[in-house]
């Protein structure tokens, strides 16, 4: 009933330490590992948890960056439901299979999201967005009880395969990482589909455990940024929205060498990709 995807990227300790972790309460699911370094393979690794037909490894031949690893490990689910769950994602207990009864209870129902205890025993998984000088802004929610939530992130929470695949999965355009769960949920949502957040599903998070280890802060900041004018660009398209965006855009990428060089990577990305759909209709 649910496919379990794992992305992988470098950090193989922390991944095979949580994977040990979890794997009482997943052995009984498909799990579909797929790791997107080439350089270092996961075979040897995996033996240790014996021979079984629903432990399937994916090895990617380059490095894809999240979006299309996941969508990569989704082309392989044999089951209705999605459970995507980062390697830096500690499961407390198989509370996950509850969620099941919300799909079955609710047919509009897309995804449903966890409650994630972070580092310094914060609780997040519950989110909100909002416009700001130009741009859209996300931030954690006050309100952690259960209910609607405005996306579900794409390392901690439970997904509709036919839902997520009549979107197309996670746009690739915003590799290597961020945004795209945002983005997924908001076309979701769009189509007028339900996420729900649950506080009683609960998983320790080592937050940024892979990104902030091989990704200088400055790269990260860049990536950030780029995908966050790239979301605005492809997804809002209120005309006061985007007169004020435009006002803003240039004192924003002024402001700070990381925006720039963000906007001109986001300007490149995405006139290539609209070009492409250009040519691609004609």
């Amino acid at each position: 009933m649910i496919s379990v995807i794992i992305p992988v990227y470098k950090n193989k300790e922390l991944f095979l330490k949580n994977l040990k972790k979890n794997f009482k309460f997943l052995k009984d699911y498909q799990i579909i590992i797929v790791n997107d370094d080439p350089n270092l393979s996961l075979k040897k690794d995996l033996e240790s948890f014996g021979k079984t037909k629903n432990l399937i490894l994916i090895e990617n031949k380059e490095n894809y960056g999240f979006a299309k690893t996941i969508n990569i490990g989704v082309k392989k689910a044999s089951y209705d439901y999605l459970l995507l769950l980062n390697s830096d994602v500690e499961l407390i207990d198989d509370n996950f299979k509850k969620s099941i009864n919300y799909f079955k209870k609710d047919k509009n129902l897309f995804a449903v999201s966890f409650a994630q205890i972070e580092k310094n025993e914060q609780i997040v998984g519950k989110n909100e967005i909002y416009y700001s000088k130009g741009l859209i802004h996300h931030q954690k929610s006050n309100n952690l009880n259960f209910g609607e939530n405005t996306w579900a992130e794409g390392g901690a929470s439970i997904f509709d395969k036919s839902k997520f695949l009549q979107l197309k999965g996670f746009d690739e355009i915003y590799s290597p990482f961020y945004w795209e769960d945002i983005d997924l949920s908001f076309r979701a949502k769009k189509l007028g589909y339900k996420i729900l957040f649950d506080p009683k599903i609960k998983v320790i998070h080592h937050h940024q455990s892979t990104i902030g280890k091989y990704f200088s802060k400055k790269d990260v900041e860049i990536i950030a940024f780029r995908n966050q004018l790239i979301f605005f660009w492809k997804n809002i398209k209120d005309k006061k929205m985007v007169f004020n965006h435009l006002l803003n855009l240039s004192l924003i990428i002024i402001s700070k060498k990381e925006y720039l060089l963000g906007f001109f990577q986001a300007l490149k990305i995405y006139l290539i990709k609209e070009i492409r759909v250009r040519l691609y209709k004609a």
